[in-house]
């Protein structure tokens, strides 16, 4: 239900795919805007680096992403990143549910009915 954009911080063009993998995401996600967090991996390869942290969080704020640089290697912010993608997860489930809540009701017989659809029918 999220995603986690990955990109090798010691990669040019894997930093420059980023836009070409947003917009894949966009088109095949299960909806109109994912839940997305950028990462920067390998951060433990300092001496390979080509991307700054700064150009990093440029793209990801231009985005409206969260950031974080990683490192499968040393676990280095790994647990911090998928709790972040979670809770967007969640909150968003959360309020798909307070939606549904609010925008259903009773008709005649008893049975929920979804008020925001044009069928009008039961709610099954």
């Amino acid at each position: 239900m999220g995603f986690i954009l990955l990109f090798d911080l010691s990669n040019e063009q894997s930093f420059l795919n980023i836009r070409n993998w947003l917009t894949q995401l966009s088109t095949h996600a299960y909806c109109e805007n994912p839940d997305i967090i950028l990462c920067g991996n390998k951060v433990d390869l300092e001496d390979s680096r080509m991307i700054t942290e700064e150009r990093a969080r440029e793209v990801a704020e231009k985005h409206g992403l969260p950031y974080f640089e990683t490192s499968a290697a040393t676990g280095h912010n790994v647990a911090k990143a998928i709790e972040c993608l979670l809770d967007m997860v969640m909150l968003r489930a959360e309020r798909s549910v307070d939606k549904s809540i609010f925008n259903r009701s009773k008709n005649r017989q008893g049975y929920e009915v979804d008020e925001a659809s044009s069928e009008g029918g039961c709610g099954c």
